[in-house]
């Protein structure tokens, strides 16, 4: 036939025939489809049809006259201009050999999957989905169409959205021509997702641009939700390296709100598609099990690892999966190579640091790292958006593909809803402009012409100050900058930075505390949730009930999310070292925990109380240590992470660290076994003056200076009375630094010091690394400049660097 092609006769060569979308969808259908991943068939009306209708209209003059002389700054211009450019397209009949043609492939499909087969009917433009124009959303699709009218006339449509107005903007931004652009049309097995779930994968993390896990979005029903942002969806990563060795685990999950889903509305004429609410009971579990999230990754690396063959190069991918309600089967019904976060450059690292902090007006989830202050300007009707100022922050419920005009001029983009994988998202991350989308009340809580500032510089949490606050931003390009032979690590709690942060060129995490994630991410106490019988007030009973809705003990909540946060930063920084340090709450911030108040003991100084390694095999927290270890035994177990080396915090007498490591096997967390390394804080006296002995039990030291200064000089370091006397720099603590270093070298074991010391003080980390210690430990926000301290320290000393930070920092 000559206008119409199965996706089985075309692949990524075909581009200029069918377009990108088709061309992909051909290939994974050729290609892909023996290797597992599954596609629904069809066939692409070329874009030779779409000139053949135009050429028989002889509506191509009509057409240039429709758009020259377009200021697409202009937007009545632009809309009323585009529209022309439609009617004249909608216009014009469709040619007696391609409805025969059409007719045909129609027959086909209804002899593969049904007479009654409803159809997808997607638009493909030739320059859609390349490499470095993706053209998202510019396009129309149109779902739920059956019989052979309803496709025809959906097919004109398609023709016709080559002139919306986000389109033709999009177009003269990415210097295309109109008329060199021509329009094909993918008609295919509709996947009934409405009786589902659908989403986004993309196979990189789209706000770091780390390259080794493969990010899901799904929600309920159709994916339009997804894609404009109009739900919040559930996310998922897989880590891409150790699913290629066969484990099976989702590396970190997120349930999203998901209040509506998109369902087909019979009967409604044009408008096929309406949302309705989803039960509170659905909206409370994840839209697809793990086993469904695992079978999306490895679909999703089989098509990257496909794509990347073919481009000689890693391509990164944006793919679009829906799961059909009636068959149960998932598909991929989409699949382009990304093109914003893959196309940042290697090596270069933009930091932005507030200067101030504000009243929060609204917070959301951060979409990229960056800071822009502005007048905001709230819209609520699309007509507002005639008023809107370059420059300003535009507030709205949710954006749409036409507000592509306003969107390009705005300083950050606030939205009431949507997920990181929304049109607002997207759009932003292409405009390199910061995003908070699904702050629920940003519209209500933000006034037009209010000066604000949109931070996203602050982890996974974006935030809206109120006035314009002061900022920096610090570009450092890495290659730039040698590596020194003295390791230089970060200290990392949060598992939404880890994926930024392992951006820096770190040698690792010297330290990672369990307590952010204890406390931000499960809320609950250990016990509480190994022994919630034990908890005697009712509400707090229920609340521990609703935290933990879903999991068959209350145990496995805290395993999974400890496990989950601590795998997060493991993964992010593979294979490089991740030390993680157990639990070292002290007894008034446990009782803070919800339920932690009928398991806590009141002490008059927590800080020298039942804390660390004393607690692990104390009667009173044995069980919360279990599930500590099952924690960090699913995340160098099941998931694989074997680059975690754990370290246990405030162990006062060697006999008390023989029993935590005897507690540790009895766990399954035995030293030695599968390559598991143990160090210990080396932050009491104690541990200095018997290094030896500690030394045969461990495989390592990690000073903690905080605490050591404390117990060297005698003061509380929460104490405020007495803060004038607590000095890391005192000649005493030095001296027990210096004799901790020479003990660990002398018996062979890796010392380094995770303290704030380093951070805080460049003499204290010249000091250091005069002394020969293996690693420094820091802040991220401190690393460079500790780096390029112990650059100049080793420069002094005659050590050659180790080489350039681009080809290490960089996964």
């Amino acid at each position: 036939m000559k206008y119409i092609r199965w996706f089985a006769e075309i692949g990524n060569d075909d581009v200029p025939l069918v377009g990108g979308k088709n061309a992909s969808l051909g290939e994974m259908v050729r290609e892909l489809a023996p290797r597992g991943v599954r596609v629904p068939n069809g066939f692409a009306v070329t874009a030779e049809a779409y000139r053949h209708v135009l050429d028989q209209a002889g509506a191509w003059p009509r057409l240039r006259e429709a758009l020259a002389g377009l200021n697409p700054d202009d937007v009545e211009d632009l809309a009323r201009r585009a529209r022309r450019a439609r009617e004249i397209v909608l216009g014009a009949p469709l040619p007696a050999d391609l409805v025969s043609e059409i007719g045909a492939g129609h027959a086909g499909l209804r002899r593969e999957y049904g007479e009654h087969v409803e159809m997808a009917v997607r638009s493909s433009a030739t320059a859609e989905d390349l490499p470095g124009a993706s053209f998202a959303g510019q396009h129309d699709t149109y779902l739920n169409i059956s019989g052979e009218g309803s496709l025809l006339d959906a097919l004109r449509r398609c023709f016709a959205s080559l002139f919306t107005d986000r389109a033709i903007r999009y177009r003269i931004d990415k210097g295309f021509d109109h008329f060199k652009v021509f329009q094909s049309v993918g008609v295919m097995k509709m996947v009934r997702a409405d009786r589902a779930a659908s989403g986004v994968i993309f196979t990189l993390d789209t706000e770091s641009g780390f390259r080794d896990v493969v990010f899901i979005t799904g929600a309920y029903g159709l994916g339009e939700n997804v894609v404009q942002g109009t739900v919040d969806p559930d996310e998922f990563y897989v880590f891409k390296p150790t699913l290629r060795q066969g484990r099976r685990a989702v590396l970190r999950r997120k349930l999203g709100g998901k209040e509506i889903r998109m369902v087909y509305a019979y009967g409604a004429g044009r408008d096929t598609t309406r949302n309705v609410p989803t039960p509170k009971e659905e909206q409370m579990r994840f839209c697809i099990g793990d086993d469904e999230v695992l079978a999306l990754a490895d679909a999703a690396v089989v098509v990257e690892d496909h794509y990347s063959r073919r481009a000689g190069r890693p391509t990164p991918m944006d793919i679009e999966w829906a799961k059909d309600g009636l068959d149960g089967q998932l598909y991929v019904v989409q699949a382009r190579p990304e093109t914003v976060a893959s196309q940042r450059p290697v090596g270069l690292v933009d930091e932005y640091r507030l200067g101030a902090k504000g009243q929060v007006l609204a917070s959301g989830r951060a979409v990229g790292s960056r800071v822009a202050t502005g007048p905001a300007r709230v819209v609520t009707d699309v007509a507002q958006l005639g008023a809107f100022k370059p420059g300003e922050v535009l507030v709205a419920d949710t954006t749409m593909p036409d507000w592509g005009t306003v969107m390009k001029t705005a300083a950050a983009l606030v939205t009431n809803r949507g997920g990181r994988t929304c049109h607002a998202a997207i759009v932003a991350r292409e405009l390199g402009i910061p995003a908070v989308v699904g702050c629920d009340d940003a519209t209500t809580r933000l006034r037009t012409g209010a000066e604000v500032t949109v931070s996203c510089a602050e982890g996974a949490t974006g935030r809206v100050y109120e006035g314009a606050l002061p900022f920096t931003r610090t570009r450092t390009d890495l290659s730039t900058l040698p590596r020194p032979r003295t390791e230089v690590m970060v200290n990392v709690g949060n598992p939404d930075t880890a994926f930024q942060t392992a951006l820096l060129p770190a040698d690792g995490v010297g330290l990672a505390r369990m307590e952010f994630i204890v406390a931000e991410h499960i809320r609950a106490h250990p016990m509480a949730l190994a022994h919630p019988e034990r908890v005697q007030d009712a509400a707090e009973r229920e609340q521990l009930q609703r935290l933990t809705r879903g999991f068959e003990r209350p145990g496995d909540f805290f395993v999974r999310q400890l496990s989950e946060g601590v795998g997060t930063i493991a993964a992010a920084f593979h294979p490089r070292p991740v030390i993680v340090r157990l639990s070292d709450f002290k007894t008034n911030e446990y009782a803070q925990l919800l339920g932690g108040r009928w398991f806590e003991p009141h002490e008059e100084n927590p800080m020298l109380g039942l804390r660390g390694a004393s607690r692990y095999t104390h009667p009173s927290y044995a069980d919360g240590f279990a599930l500590e270890c099952a924690a960090m035994r699913r995340v160098r177990g099941e998931m694989g992470l074997t680059n975690v080396k754990l370290m246990v915090p405030f162990c006062r007498r060697v006999e008390e660290a023989e029993r935590v490591l005897q507690a540790m096997a009895a766990q399954g967390l035995e030293r030695g076994r599968d390559g598991l390394e143990v160090y210990v804080m080396c932050e009491i006296p104690n541990n200095v003056i018997q290094i030896d002995a500690f030394a045969r039990l461990f495989d390592g030291f990690s000073i903690g200076s905080n605490d050591l200064t404390q117990l060297v000089l005698g003061v509380d370091r929460d104490s405020g009375l007495v803060a004038f006397d607590f000095d890391e720099r005192d000649e005493g603590v030095k001296t027990m630094i210096r004799m901790a270093v020479e003990g660990a070298r002398r018996n062979g074991r890796h010392i380094g010091i995770c303290g704030q010391a380093p951070s805080d003080y460049p003499d204290m980390a010249r000091y250091l690394v005069e002394l020969g210690i293996d690693s420094l430990s820091v802040t991220p926000d401190t690393l460079l400049d500790v780096t390029r301290e112990v650059l100049a320290v080793e420069e002094r000393l005659g050590h050659a660097p180790r080489g350039a930070a681009t080809r290490e920092a960089r996964p």
